[in-house]
């Protein structure tokens, strides 16, 4: 199968590793050659770090980056795709209008899937002239290593995308959930829904970031607490997510304060350094001064 993946950040390229590791020839495309290249570098430390673990083999970390190849050129990579997964940035107009010039270069039988983890994948769609070929595909970040995979059922999508969809998911080694589409689907609504909790709790001193997240990874068998996984995903992506449920589910989702004044000082989480803890590359080395220290 020929995959297109329009992307090279941290969804794309995840997608494009597993799915070349699957067996499926890739085509990465991202907006700049500078993009592209970061995007396959990364692939391969990805699958260098899987040789130094003993859980890739170097034959299998060459076949896969043979079948991966990049380019700028969205008619390139569409062209004789067979699935086509967009993982361009949250933003609805743009995954609309990433959707509608797709689908002028791919071909007529060609499946056209959204990575998005929270948009209306019935409105992305909404785009297209054909929209029953389309459907969400919503991976989870770190793709190489998380199992889990949202196959998103908009109002729109055929019953024969969705089983093309499910299959793929299968092949490309991870577990399926199918949810109907729906404001954050099942896991940003319920994800969300508990990091927003958490973050209230360190704002009304309940208990300190590092206690709140010791309580569900001991208590409950997380392998990351709320707070520190608000962090890594992003507090300016949980902001976005919380602002769009509240406003499509209601109060329930309000945002807290702590996290507005987090995202307003460019306290970002493990991306800029600090967010509810102090971050040196991926290791978590401190608490904020404002992550409710002990």
């Amino acid at each position: 199968m020929h995959v297109a993946v329009l992307g090279a950040g941290t969804m794309g390229h995840g997608i494009a590793q597993v799915s070349a590791m699957a067996g499926h020839d890739v085509v990465m495309r991202d907006v700049a050659d500078e993009y592209v290249r970061d995007g396959i570098d990364a692939v391969e430390e990805n699958l260098r770090g899987g040789v130094e673990r003993d859980k890739v083999t170097e034959a299998e970390m060459t076949a896969t980056l043979d079948r991966i190849t990049g380019t700028t050129s969205l008619a390139d990579a569409v062209a004789d795709a067979d699935l086509v997964i967009e993982a361009v940035p949250e933003e609805m107009d743009l995954k609309r209008e990433t959707m509608r010039e797709v689908e002028g270069f791919a071909d007529a039988d060609a499946v056209l899937a959204t990575n998005t983890s929270s948009l209306s994948v019935t409105e992305i769609l909404s785009a297209l002239d054909r929209p029953g070929r389309g459907v969400g595909l919503h991976f989870f970040n770190p793709v190489h290593i998380m199992a889990l995979v949202e196959v998103v059922a908009a109002e729109q999508t055929a019953a024969a995308t969705l089983d093309f969809a499910h299959e793929f998911v299968e092949d490309v080694g991870k577990t399926a959930v199918e949810v109907r589409d729906s404001p954050g689907f099942a896991s940003s609504r319920l994800g969300v829904a508990l990091g927003c909790e958490a973050m209230r709790m360190v704002q009304e001193g309940v208990a300190s970031a590092e206690d709140v997240d010791a309580a569900m990874e001991l208590g409950y068998n997380h392998p990351m607490g709320p707070i520190e996984l608000g962090d890594v995903v992003g507090l300016d992506v949980r902001l976005d997510i919380l602002e769009y449920l509240r406003e499509e589910l209601g109060e329930r989702f309000r945002p807290p304060q702590i996290l507005k004044r987090k995202v307003r000082a460019g306290k970002l989480g493990r991306k800029t350094g600090e967010g509810f803890y102090l971050w040196e590359g991926d290791e978590k080395v401190g608490v904020s001064d404002e992550g409710g220290e002990r």
